[in-house]
């Protein structure tokens, strides 16, 4: 529901905007920075063992975006994309026998690094839509358990980083001499091994991987030169 408010939003925006010529040339720049919302998959990771079962979630997150945009020919360019820090909640569920419970279980900061190789399909256009595709490199920080679930025997959790693709679709939009308000969609396959860390293991003792796949929606403002 709150993907779908966001793209009125967007749309909203747009249909009030009175576009100016706009068309990319071979060497241009594009600089943009927004707000992004992450939305990963419902129920990431299931882990059980002979006492326990449950689900972990990672929850929505929003942060800055920024991405630089290269067009080396009419219809190609490089993207790379960067963000400040998105600060996403860990919840576990639990089926108690009354029913599931969930609750916070950790926190954690991730950076979605992607390179991509981009499409212009209207270059010529005041409307450019674009597709991309390429790698992701995911980077974890800051995972912190909750003090509840904190021992003398297991003290943090670790998330490993992540290695894999990235897809995109997205559109720029003349607003200005030189300005484009930019809507992009991008989806990222994250794994991310899971591990519980303490004095209770000899090193760590990974829990399972998280298969996170988000989305990341965000509305951006750029320049191009």
């Amino acid at each position: 529901m709150k993907t779908y408010k966001f793209l009125l939003v967007a749309a909203g925006l747009l249909a009030l905007v009175a576009a100016p010529a706009l068309a990319y040339e071979e060497g241009t720049w594009v600089l943009r920075a927004g707000v992004g919302t992450v939305q990963p998959k419902s129920h990431s990771l299931t882990y059980s063992d002979e006492f326990d079962s449950f689900t972990i979630d990672v929850e929505d997150a929003s942060s800055m975006t920024l991405t630089a945009t290269y067009i080396y020919s009419q219809h190609w360019a490089f993207d790379v994309l960067a963000a400040l820090p998105f600060e996403h909640d860990i919840t576990a569920t639990m089926d108690l026998g009354s029913g599931p419970v969930t609750a916070k279980v950790a926190d954690t900061k991730q950076i979605p690094a992607t390179f991509s190789l981009q499409y212009h399909f209207s270059p010529d256009s005041d409307f450019q839509p674009y597709a991309g595709l390429g790698l992701n490199w995911t980077t974890f920080s800051s995972t912190t358990l909750v003090p509840d679930f904190t021992d003398a025997e297991v003290g943090g959790l670790k998330i490993d980083d992540s290695f894999g693709v990235a897809a995109q679709l997205g559109g720029d939009w003349a607003v200005g001499e030189n300005m484009v308000l930019n809507f992009d969609v991008r989806w990222f396959d994250i794994d991310a091994d899971v591990f519980l860390v303490g004095p209770a293991f000899s090193t760590e003792e990974k829990i399972g991987t998280a298969r996170i796949d988000p989305w990341l929606y965000s509305l951006n403002i750029g320049f191009y030169f």
